[in-house]
């Protein structure tokens, strides 16, 4: 898929300038950007599925409150 950017003059050259340096593209950079966001949104999601799942399972339970702030401040 094609997408048309918008990047300051300044920063455009900077990045042309990395991306030579290091033997990429400005466009191989912005698609392992890309890449690398939608990878850890991906295992952020799994990850949290994952723990309603367990804590689903678990047999552990919350008790009532038996204590105040002030209880928990105390000096």
């Amino acid at each position: 898929m094609n997408i048309t950017l918008n990047v300051d003059e300044t920063v455009l050259r900077t990045v042309r300038i990395y991306a030579a340096q290091h033997g990429s593209s400005v466009n191989a950079l912005v698609r392992e950007f890309l890449g690398g966001i939608a990878t850890r949104e991906d295992r952020v999601s799994k990850a949290r599925e994952r723990i309603r799942e367990l804590s689903g399972q678990s047999a552990a339970r919350v008790g009532s409150r038996n204590w105040t702030r002030d209880d928990l401040h105390a000096r």
